[in-house]
């Protein structure tokens, strides 16, 4: 069995809504739009979910496309969120679209499809996640 641990802190001091994100000493901005009260200084929270997936989706296919000698072009992967909320009770589907900037034959294209559902972000989303919460005393 092989444990991973990934550690991630998010800090919201002054601005409404503007809250930086720091892990390994690298800094992102996350906030919302001004319709929402925020400053649109970043990228909303449910955006950086949906990047992490693509992105995480186009380095797996490059590190497959690369062990395979497979050349790509440029890899382009659009995360949509479609999000239901009724009550508490939340459905979300998320559909990706990969594209890429060379030609390849349409074996590869399929391959790649399949491998585009085997990136670490993509194998989180679909497995059981425990959640839990805590104060720091």
């Amino acid at each position: 069995m092989e444990t991973t641990q990934r550690r991630i802190a998010a800090t919201l001091d002054g601005a409404p809504y503007r809250t930086e994100i720091t892990a390994r000493g690298i800094t992102a901005i996350a906030d919302e739009p001004a319709d929402h009260g925020g400053q649109d200084l970043g990228l909303r929270p449910h955006e950086l979910l949906l990047g992490a997936l693509a992105s995480c989706t186009a380095i797996t296919l490059r590190m497959y496309a690369a062990r395979k000698g497979w050349d790509t072009g440029g890899i382009h992967v659009e995360a949509v969120l479609d999000r239901t909320q009724e009550g508490r009770a939340v459905e979300s589907r998320i559909h990706l679209e990969v594209s890429f900037s060379a030609e390849l034959p349409s074996d590869q294209r399929e391959r790649l499809l399949q491998i585009a559902g085997a990136c670490p972000v993509h194998r989180t989303l679909e497995s059981p996640i425990h959640l839990t919460r805590s104060l720091k005393p």
